[in-house]
């Protein structure tokens, strides 16, 4: 892309963001850049990196290192849920890490709703100051019903809201479905976890009444999400749902695959082939 498109492309994604009509939809790759303050380490949000982090460096087998899920479930297997929880608590809420490119640049876009499919507190912790609503994807070992967690930020702590209570339409949306450390440690991270949470949001238990009105006609810009595994294209699927009929939005991928171009051309999203460093740089 040349340089004057990929500012026509900012600039109509931050008017979009800003005034509401545009949805950022966020996941690992917009981390890049991240880094932890002490050691400056890259925050570990997906594949190897992330595994190796929950197994103190020690790889697996082939099979188990092909997914995170699939790692995670072997080791709840082996450990219990608590190490699971306990693991990715240490990881993304006692250690400080600084916010990437992207995740500032959305952050000073104001956006009216965003969705965060990484299960850090990088980007609530970048709302913090702004009052705003926090929505938390919680997993089957809950027992809970609904299956999300919505809570009020004032400016300084959360509260609990309940199921049937309408926020205030102007106040920021920021969606978690894979759950993060904030206000209390909740997760999606195994296959079990995936497989009722995706059953939940397929079925209209996953997401608030009033964010089920609001999404209604909305725009995506999904950008750090690669939609190859069929994981996160049913996230993705159901999330969009009620999209503009006429223009779904946009997916950022670098040299997508068929598989990627067919999804998102039937979801409506235009494919942009280009590094997310070609908008955000490091």
């Amino acid at each position: 892309m040349s340089p004057s498109e990929t500012a026509a492309l900012l600039e109509t994604w931050q008017t979009g963001i800003a005034g509401g009509r545009i949805v950022p939809i966020l996941g690992p790759d917009s981390q890049s850049g991240s880094i932890d303050a002490e050691t400056g380490a890259p925050l570990p949000a997906q594949g190897d990196d992330l595994i190796l982090a929950m197994t103190g460096g020690k790889p697996l087998s082939p099979k188990l290192m092909t997914e995170f899920s699939r790692a995670a479930m072997n080791l709840e297997f082996k450990k219990g849920r608590k190490f699971i929880d306990r693991f990715l608590t240490d990881l993304y809420e006692t250690r400080i890490w600084s916010a990437s490119p992207q995740l500032r640049w959305i952050a000073a876009a104001t956006p009216r709703y965003v969705v965060d499919l990484n299960r850090d507190s990088v980007l609530p912790g970048l709302f913090a100051a702004i009052p705003h609503l926090l929505i938390q994807g919680i997993a089957r070992i809950s027992k809970e019903h609904p299956r999300y967690r919505a809570f009020r930020h004032d400016g300084s702590g959360y509260a609990p809201l309940a199921e049937n209570d309408a926020p205030p339409a102007d106040m920021p949306i920021l969606f978690k479905p894979l759950g993060c450390a904030r206000p209390q440690p909740s997760y999606i991270a195994s296959d079990a976890d995936f497989v009722d949470y995706i059953t939940e949001l397929m079925g209209g238990f996953a997401i608030p009444p009033f964010l089920k009105s609001y999404r209604k006609g909305r725009q995506y810009l999904v950008a750090g999400v690669r939609l190859k595994k069929d994981t996160e294209r049913m996230v993705v699927r159901d999330i969009v749902y009620d999209a503009d009929p006429q223009a779904t939005g946009w997916l950022v991928a670098e040299n997508p695959t068929p598989k990627e171009r067919r999804f998102a051309d039937h979801l409506g999203l235009a494919v942009i082939d280009a590094p997310l460093t070609a908008f955000w740089p490091q």
